[in-house]
């Protein structure tokens, strides 16, 4: 059985299985599962030199594959799994023509390159719609290109299994490199021809579609080719695509944390700025208003701030509202006087005691002088012989 390559993480991105299928009785496949690569070698050259090709083009390619998503780095990683092919054959490791087709992938955030060699493909489903990356080295693919056949006609053409470039036949056989920009959402299917010659792509795209998780996908569409025949051995690796979606929750959160601080930086300021301008007014304002019928003096200002009292009460002063001014009596009866200090309403509250008192006294004074005034008004002239009517007096010479 061929050797998996790489071990799949909890909650990870990416799901793989290759099974044997219902006809072969090894299974030459081979895959590599070590993110962010990902390749699929399906061997071929008869009883166990297809697996020994597969796992030494896995092994090599594993081992040599940039660590980013370079495709001439990753092209040259296939081409050393080429050559280590030849070479072991020639050592006579595994058998004289073996070989192995070789779709190798690295997905890095945003960005997929791809190297190919046989008909191995990779497919990508983009916005729910699947396309094919990979061209076939095939000889019919070479047939529906020089449209001598449909592919409805390839899939049953008698030299459908002819591929046209592999590992391990010629050391100058190169890879067809592909870049592509992804995107999350998307999804990479990689799979071997024992996939896609059994099952056609509207029905692999159903599939990748419809199974959320990526490992339940891999193992429903190597169980729907094994439904259908199995055939051939079936390799098969899908990959969601999280692209820089990751990147950008990571920003946004760091984002959304940032603002909470600032927000609560901002918060503790206000309620700061809040506490100093209630503790000033608690402090530096004043103001005179009407309770019981008196003058009283209160610091801070009138109501609440915020739900707390801004004012307390100084002291009920002995001056009437009634004995002040008209208009300064209807001020303190139906709104309130404000004054910068304690200090100055205490100054305000003496000039009330003060313009009382000088009423009272102009009062007393008026007062005083008109009872002066009448009772000179009422007293007989001292020096007059006169009675008030005018008489003379008894015993006066006429």
């Amino acid at each position: 059985m061929a050797r998996l390559t790489g071990r799949k993480k909890a909650n990870s991105a990416f799901g793989s299985r290759t099974d044997v299928g219902c006809v072969r009785e090894h299974n030459e496949d081979s895959l590599v599962v070590m993110p962010p690569l990902y390749a699929v070698c399906d061997g071929m050259g008869g009883h166990a030199a297809g697996e020994v090709a597969s796992e030494i083009a896995v092994d090599v390619i594993a081992k040599n594959a940039p660590k980013h998503a370079d495709a001439s780095a990753l092209g040259q990683a296939v081409e050393e799994a080429n050559l280590a092919i030849i070479k072991a054959a020639r050592e006579g490791v595994g058998r004289a023509g073996m070989g192995c087709t070789a779709t190798a992938a690295i997905l890095e955030k945003d960005r997929l390159v791809i190297a190919q060699v046989g008909d191995s493909r990779a497919y990508l489903l983009h916005r729910g719609k699947l396309q094919q990356l990979t061209r076939d080295h095939s000889l019919v693919a070479d047939l529906i290109e020089a449209g001598q056949i449909t592919e409805a006609e390839a899939r049953v053409h008698p030299q459908r299994s002819v591929i046209t470039r592999a590992l391990g036949s010629d050391p100058r056989t190169c890879p067809d490199l592909f870049e592509i920009n992804v995107e999350a959402g998307d999804r990479l299917l990689l799979c071997s021809d024992g996939l896609s010659t059994m099952l056609e792509d509207n029905q692999i795209e159903k599939i990748l579609v419809n199974a959320e998780d990526p490992q339940r996908c891999a193992a429903q569409l190597v169980n729907e080719a094994i439904g259908l025949g199995g055939y051939d051995n079936v390799t098969v690796i899908v990959v969601d695509v999280t692209g820089l979606a990751e990147q950008h929750r990571r920003k946004m959160t760091r984002r959304a944390r940032a603002t909470a601080i600032m927000l609560g930086v901002l918060l503790v300021g206000v309620l700061a700025v809040c506490a100093y301008g209630f503790n000033y007014l608690a402090n530096n304002s004043a103001y005179l208003v009407e309770e019981n019928g008196k003058v009283a003096i209160y610091q801070g200002v009138p109501g609440e701030l915020f739900g707390f009292s801004a004012h307390k009460l100084v002291r009920a002063t002995d001056v009437a509202v009634d004995d002040l001014q008209p208009g300064t009596a209807n001020r303190l009866r139906e709104e309130v006087i404000k004054v910068d200090s304690v200090d100055a309403a205490e100054r305000l509250v003496k000039e009330y005691e003060a313009e009382i008192a000088d009423r009272a006294k102009a009062g007393a004074d008026a007062a005083a002088d008109a009872a002066a005034a009448s009772s000179a008004a009422g007293e007989p002239d001292a020096g007059s012989d006169r009675d008030p009517a005018g008489a003379s007096a008894p015993g006066a010479a006429r």
